[in-house]
């Protein structure tokens, strides 16, 4: 790691660059998310020597080609759904700007994108509600409710329950989305 590193103990932007290229992942694979969970990584594009250390240790890689054969353990992580579930929980607080409450927009997108990108078929269409609607920003409450969204109703939104417990951003999608199926 040390050669990842400027002067302070911390794998920044140009160390974390240098470190996916010698581990032959792109920065913006969904499996650096994963790693960074596991290194338990409180700041985007940051991973600080306590950080490391820990997490190198918990998954026994101490050399760069140790963690190159891990990253198919990495990324099965993301296939049992109660790993993904924290996965997809740890990312909100690990985007988000420290000193806000929510996650702005553009990075939501970005992290849905990853998360669910591959996974949901109704996440381009959320995506391009996302992309025309009023919001700013996503509440943890908002995130946590989209997973389960897209894992319980159904791609026709026919068990959707418009009294159900849901945020009225979801509401507000299945009303766009019904509406733009009649167009």
């Amino acid at each position: 790691m040390l050669h990842f590193t400027g002067t302070d103990d911390i794998v920044g932007p140009e160390g974390m660059e240098k470190f996916c290229e010698d581990i032959g992942v792109e920065p913006e694979n969904v499996v650096m998310l994963v790693l960074a969970w596991k290194l338990d990584a409180q700041n985007m594009g940051y991973f600080t020597l306590q950080e490391w250390l820990k997490g190198m240790t918990s998954l026994q890689c101490d050399a760069t080609e140790k963690l190159r054969n891990t990253l198919d353990y990495l990324r099965s992580l993301l296939n049992e759904p109660a790993n993904f579930k924290l996965i997809y929980r740890y990312a909100f607080d690990f985007a988000r700007e420290k000193d806000q409450r929510s996650l702005d927009m553009n990075t939501a997108k970005c992290m849905l994108g990853l998360l669910l990108g591959k996974t949901w078929p109704l996440f381009p269409v959320f995506h391009q509600f996302l992309e025309q609607s009023k919001y700013k920003v996503i509440n943890k409450d908002q995130w946590c409710n989209v997973l389960e969204f897209s894992r319980t109703i159904n791609l026709d939104l026919s068990n959707y329950d418009e009294d159900g417990a849901w945020p009225v951003l979801l509401d507000e999608f299945v009303e766009w989305y019904k509406e733009k199926q009649m167009a």
